[in-house]
């Protein structure tokens, strides 16, 4: 379990004495912070609006891959594909349009919503953030399961517009996004694009759609920045970013908030703790420890300041994923219709974690103990960077409001990932990174 330094009382609370001088230079404290946020909201819809930054690298054509780059854009043969993705099989399924569904929790809701029997379409950018041939191996998982992933982009308004034309989604799952806290330092303007541009060109294209879905979408644990107290309520500020991803995940949220007062969207928002498992993202460091471990290469572990603990609320992908379809069963329909709204709409916010903090440094024995190799380790100071030093979600809100149950400790989870990773990548014939 994740311990607390001297510094703090029981309840996860600073300890302080207060005086007039403390309250005054809080309050001074708090309206910087606000006006600091909502400076950087206002930039970045200016950047929105003014510049758009080129397309990560393009990917090599691949005619085995069924994707705008492959296919001629719109025509019969084309919708046909995106219509027989999209049906429902089930009495009472819904259709629904996946974001970022080439992605780690992209690939594991498509899969589970198809075999219930509901009607799936995909569609990601196949970026190069991190090795794309992951990417392509999980579309060709969906691909077997019969979801048609579209190549696109987000941001690309028409080709939004198109889809919705061609299918009448009764959700949206929007999973796309630019990922990881210490990468917005190489390039930050990629989080505008995906996580703040990305996210209205989502939400204008789903306010002038007839009917319009109910939107569930993946916000982050990370807004919850430098917040002390534990573990962490939806009822806690967010206001204090550690790290770029965060503020633009945040930003999300503010949005999404806007779109449904003013346009009637039902949304739903999903703060997701550390997820892990099979066909996970090479940048997590549950991933790219076990690589290095195999490899013989020295793992970095950081600690904080006087050697404090570093832990992360890990939670297994099949549980998120248990959290995300129920989210989607639960949301209401959104009001609005042709850009109109007609009556409020249901706004919701909720962690999905798992409960239990694990320091890092007892992850890394999980994985020696399941590798069966010692890890050669060096222990290094908290960069910073963006990193904070714990994550712990309260998951109440969840519990009570979406039966939401975590049921899979690390050891578990771990296991099967390990056992995936060994699979995947055996003789030689994947590269790891």
């Amino acid at each position: 379990m994740l311990k607390h330094s001297s510094y703090l009382d029981n309840t996860g609370k600073f300890k302080m004495e207060k005086s007039p001088y403390f309250h005054s230079k809080s309050r001074w404290h708090s309206s910087l912070m606000k006006l600091t946020f909502w400076s950087f909201i206002f930039l970045a819809l200016i950047f929105i609006f003014f510049y758009r930054p080129p397309s990560s690298n393009p990917l090599p054509q691949d005619s085995s891959r069924r994707s705008l780059r492959t296919y001629n854009w719109g025509g019969p043969a084309w919708e046909k594909w995106l219509r027989s993705s999209a049906r429902i099989r089930s009495r009472d399924g819904i259709s629904v349009l996946v974001t970022g569904d080439a992605g780690f929790v992209g690939t594991h809701v498509s899969n589970a919503l198809k075999r219930r029997g509901d009607g799936v379409l995909g569609l990601d950018n196949f970026n190069d953030y991190y090795d794309p041939s992951l990417k392509m191996a999980r579309q060709a998982l969906l691909d077997r399961s019969g979801v048609f992933i579209v190549e696109g982009d987000i941001n690309d308004s028409t080709l939004l517009r198109k889809l919705f034309e061609v299918v009448a989604f009764t959700h949206v799952m929007h999973l796309a996004a630019q990922a990881g806290v210490r990468y917005a330092m190489e390039n930050p303007s990629s989080y505008v694009h995906s996580n703040i541009a990305g996210l209205v060109s989502l939400l204008e294209a789903c306010k002038s759609a007839n009917p319009q879905p109910a939107i569930v979408w993946a916000s982050s644990s990370s807004v919850y920045g430098l917040n002390s107290k534990v573990p962490f309520s939806e009822k806690d500020r967010t206001d204090q970013p550690a790290s770029l991803y965060a503020a633009t995940k945040k930003a999300g949220e503010e949005i999404a908030h806007t779109y449904n007062h003013i346009y009637g969207l039902s949304l739903t928002a999903l703060r997701f703790f550390t997820v892990y498992g099979p066909w996970g993202r090479p940048d997590m460091a549950y991933f790219f420890f076990t690589r290095d471990i195999l490899k013989g290469k020295t793992i970095s572990i950081f600690e904080a300041a006087n050697h404090g603990t570093v832990a992360r609320d890990f939670t297994y992908i099949d549980d998120i994923v248990k959290g995300c379809l129920t989210a989607l069963d639960t949301a209401e329909k959104s009001t609005g219709s042709g850009g109109k709204k007609k009556g409020p709409a249901q706004f919701r916010i909720y962690n999905l974690g798992n409960t239990s903090p694990v320091p890092v440094s007892n992850l890394v024995s999980i994985l020696e103990r399941l590798l069966k190799v010692n890890a050669k380790k060096n222990i290094i100071k908290l960069p910073q960077n963006g990193d904070v030093r714990f994550t712990h979600a309260n998951i109440s809100l969840a519990q009570r409001e979406l039966g939401y149950k975590p049921s899979t400790d690390l050891q578990t989870g771990l296991k099967k990932f390990v056992k995936w990773y060994l699979g995947y990548y055996s003789g030689g014939k994947k590269a790891a990174g």
